[in-house]
């Protein structure tokens, strides 16, 4: 599968793919805005992407999605490898995320990645069915 550099150029795309894997989703012009900063970087194939921001040696994940019906193939899998291995190239120390408390399959995925139980943000996520805790993980890279 072809995983490719996200530029601002993909940023209608990126809001189409949000808006099918979230209830708040991002529209473009706040992929472009995102996307105009140095400090943002993302990876992307044909059923998802992963958007990240790096300062210095820390990285944070600031969304990822892989659209329903291509779940549980493996695509979310391979972009968090090669966000890893992107991370290593540029001396990136840990990476820290947010994921919702209620999202097992996400949660799994990061656990298997090497994610740990950092702290919790209670009421993070606004949802249709109210507000949600948020886990914040961390990986080390050594």
């Amino acid at each position: 599968m072809l995983v490719f550099n996200i530029t601002p150029a993909y940023s209608a795309v990126l809001a189409q793919i949000h808006r099918q894997c979230f209830e708040t989703c991002w529209d473009e012009a706040q992929f472009i805005q995102l996307l105009s900063l140095p400090t943002t970087h993302g990876l992307m194939c044909e059923f998802g992407f992963i958007l990240f921001s790096s300062v210095l040696d820390e990285a944070e994940i600031m969304t990822f999605c892989v659209l329903p019906h291509s779940r549980r193939s493996g695509i979310g899998r391979l972009l968090l490898e090669q966000m890893v291995e992107w991370a290593k190239s540029q001396h990136i120390r840990q990476i820290f995320l947010e994921v919702s408390e209620d999202n097992m399959p996400a949660r799994q995925l990061y656990e298997k990645a090497g994610f740990v139980f950092l702290s919790k943000r209670p009421r993070y996520y606004h949802t249709t069915n109210g507000l949600k805790d948020a886990l914040c993980m961390v990986k080390k890279i050594v």
